[in-house]
């Protein structure tokens, strides 16, 4: 379990938008390794106020340009607008700030804000001089009694919620791989975005394309479809392979390889840019066989959204 600081604008923004995942940002791009996927992450506000306030399910960690950040959950990094996000970070970063620096994105799923009566004292071995956040076993000392309000909080709240919800509340168990799937699971739009960025390694699939504002998570099967934000449901794309893609015109087989639809052409009588990858096998597959694309996904793409007429 973390506890991380985070101010008390950010969490009055999130508390009344209720967001289904957000970004818990810090304005530098240091590295986070304190959790697990599955692990809880409690907010803590600055001082003066010194309380716990929330909480939610890590993800992942990522260092993300702020477009990229703002493309992936916008407002649910606890500000209105991207100015507003540039202004808040330069507020904390040392200038010179560039029009698009690097923050640490801290990615939690199903996050959690108390009403100031449900606020929860910091822990009792809390130093003034902490400035990110400290790291606790839940199950011990001081960490187990700041988690049994937490816990006792989440049980009121999903029994007077139990009848609107159809999932199990997402409750820490003594199971990092069952937390893990339950992440998995329910994981937003945005950490979709970020996971498949990450695991292309910022390059799009088809064509190796490495310049970022242009790439975009695509999924196979779409999530209005049953389609799961799941990185095997996933290709990183350039923006206009994207739209042939979830058009129709472009898939990828069970081999990898990318089909080009001839409608392209007889639709707009042009297309060359997009036959010479015809045949050709993707340029850039992640490094992870286990973020590789389902090829159940890519089976349903190419029988139920291309359309089956390759030059």
């Amino acid at each position: 379990m973390y506890v991380g600081i985070t101010d008390i604008n950010w969490y009055r923004y999130l508390r009344d938008l209720q967001p289904d995942e957000t970004n818990f940002w810090r304005p530098g791009g240091s590295t986070f390794r304190a959790l697990q996927p599955g692990d809880p992450f409690l907010f803590k506000l600055h001082a003066p106020h010194h309380a716990i306030v929330g909480g939610g399910w890590f993800v992942r960690y990522a260092p993300l340009p702020v477009s990229l950040a703002w493309r992936a959950f916008g407002v649910k990094n606890g500000v209105k607008s991207v100015d507003a996000f540039l202004e808040r970070i330069r507020h904390y970063r040392k200038p010179p700030v560039s029009n698009d620096p690097t923050i640490g994105s801290i990615i939690l799923t199903e996050p959690f804000f108390f009403d100031e009566e449900d606020w929860v004292d910091p822990p009792r071995d809390w130093k003034p001089q902490i400035v990110q956040g400290r790291g606790y076993d839940p199950y011990e000392g001081v960490g187990a009694e700041i988690w049994a309000s937490i816990e006792e909080w989440l049980k009121a709240r999903e029994s007077a919620f139990s009848a609107k919800r159809a999932a199990a509340p997402l409750t820490l168990v003594n199971d990092p791989k069952r937390r893990r799937t339950l992440v998995e699971q329910r994981i937003g739009q945005g950490a979709f975005r970020v996971a498949v960025t990450d695991a292309y390694e910022r390059r799009c699939a088809i064509t190796g394309e490495r310049t970022l504002p242009v790439l975009e998570a695509a999924h196979i099967m779409p999530h209005a479809s049953g389609g799961p934000n799941d990185v095997r449901n996933g290709l990183l794309l350039r923006s206009d392979l994207h739209l042939l893609f979830d058009g129709g015109y472009v898939t990828i087989d069970q081999d990898h390889r990318v089909r080009v639809s001839s409608r392209i052409r007889e639709a707009f009588q042009n297309g060359r840019e997009y036959y010479r990858f015809d045949g050709e096998h993707l340029a850039h597959s992640p490094s992870r066989i286990s973020d590789l694309p389902d090829p159940d996904f890519l089976a349903w793409h190419g029988d139920t959204v291309f359309e089956r007429k390759w030059t």
